[in-house]
């Protein structure tokens, strides 16, 4: 028999699972996708990021977000089994997406393992003699969930992958993350209780993999550091607060605060350093969202007394996507990830694939409003078109009906532009 197509693990992004408090009796959900935002529940605690600050708890991931992923997960269930006698299989991955990704890549890992055993217990794939030979997994991540498949492949030989489609990545980061460790808002999260998110963010280690570290990110006034995962390009309220958390405790904060840099950027080297043949660069499907207002860049000014202050004006939001200039053009993004923070250092810019929130179809009205109003980034994932290029990469398919296509990133040329399948471009 032919080979059946390959198990799916879908991972989606910060903050979108389920967190639940599993020393409670019942479960006491902390996290959940409308309402239960509790910050001084799934704080961390300072002298160990593994446990919360307040115990006695047991905090664990349930399932990802059904408003955001439930539509995707069946359209996949639902399209790749189309043309197939048996089903095949679509696993989500919640995680706990306040950790270091490095320990949530190990989980990944354990997961995609776990899904071959479950695969191979259904009888269509077992009875694949190259399935059962070579059992694979394709993985789809959105936002944070793409950084953690480019870190599990870096950290595994890649032998158990067959395909990846990363959806809205900051592979190089968002100025957002800056945003909510400053301030305690952005778009990672809603805007309640401001005090209760800063001191929340201030402390989750996962958040600092997403600063941004593409070139020219800040803007600093002569002699101030320009590497934002250095603690001296912060300003020191960040510490001040970090210094009340872990006050009492063996660590201070100064250290706990590097430290968690330090993660984020060795994290980041990692999977900048991420090194794919051909043919793997080939079944990788990169999306990022464009023609949104974004930030795309942040001024860094000495004060009166000669430490950085982020100047976080709006003037720093642009989209700039209907210019007629390129260099201009790519001042854009999908409302929380730059087009330059969007792009994949192993994969290269001509292998991008960009979609507007012009392309939300007719019958997605309301989803086309929301994308208008709260940013393209979050609802990608609900894109009728999207699910429609991810089904067609992933079965090998062409564009029988001609409902599915792209656009190039500005500055790269017609003839430059190499997506991983047959694309029609859209201007």
């Amino acid at each position: 028999m032919s080979r059946p197509t390959s198990p799916v693990i879908v991972i989606p992004g910060i903050t979108a699972s389920d967190l639940h408090d599993r020393y409670e009796l019942p479960p006491e959900a902390v996290w959940t996708t409308m309402r239960n935002r509790r910050y001084d529940r799934i704080a961390l605690h300072p002298a160990d990021t593994r446990y919360e600050l307040r115990e006695p708890a047991r905090v664990a991931p349930g399932g990802p977000f059904p408003l955001i992923y439930e539509n995707l997960i069946e359209e996949l269930r639902a399209g790749l089994s189309e043309d197939q006698p048996d089903p095949v299989p679509v696993y989500p991955f919640g995680y706990d997406w306040r950790m270091p990704l490095d320990r949530t890549e190990e989980q990944l890992a354990d997961c995609v393992a776990e899904v071959i055993e479950r695969t191979l217990l259904l009888r269509h794939y077992r009875d694949s003699a190259d399935f059962a030979a070579n059992p694979t997994v394709s993985l789809i991540g959105h936002s944070m969930g793409g950084l953690l498949i480019a870190g599990y492949l870096q950290r595994s030989s890649g032998i158990r992958v067959d395909k990846v489609v990363t959806l809205a990545t900051p592979f190089q980061g968002s100025f957002e993350a800056i945003l909510k460790v400053t301030t305690g808002t952005a778009d990672f999260g809603d805007d309640a209780g401001k005090t209760r998110e800063r001191r929340a963010a201030r402390m989750t280690p996962a958040l600092y993999h997403l600063l941004p570290g593409f070139e020219n990110a800040l803007t600093v006034d002569d002699g101030m550091e320009s590497d934002i995962f250095r603690p001296d390009a912060w300003q020191p309220s960040v510490v001040r607060t970090i210094e009340e958390q872990v006050d009492g405790w063996e660590v201070s904060g100064a250290e706990l605060f590097a430290q968690m840099l330090g993660w984020a950027k060795d994290h980041r080297e990692r999977i900048s350093a991420l090194e794919l043949g051909e043919d793997r660069r080939k079944d990788w499907l990169a999306i990022a969202g464009v023609d949104a207002k974004t930030r795309v860049g942040l001024r860094v000014r000495r004060d009166d007394k000669g430490t950085p202050r982020f100047d976080l004006r709006s003037a720093e939001r642009r989209n700039d996507w209907d210019s007629d200039d390129d260099h201009a053009r790519r001042q854009t993004g999908d409302g929380t990830v730059p087009l330059e923070g969007a792009i994949p250092p192993f994969l290269g810019e001509s292998r991008l694939v960009c979609v507007t929130p012009g392309d939300f179809g007719y019958w997605e009205l309301r989803d086309r409003t929301l994308a208008r109003f709260t940013g393209l980034h979050g609802l990608l994932p609900t894109m009728n078109m999207v699910h429609r290029l991810i089904l067609r990469f992933l079965l090998g398919k062409g564009d029988r009906y001609g409902n599915t296509w792209g656009r190039r990133p500005p500055g790269v040329a017609k003839g430059e532009w190499q997506p991983p399948l047959m694309l029609a471009e859209k201007e």
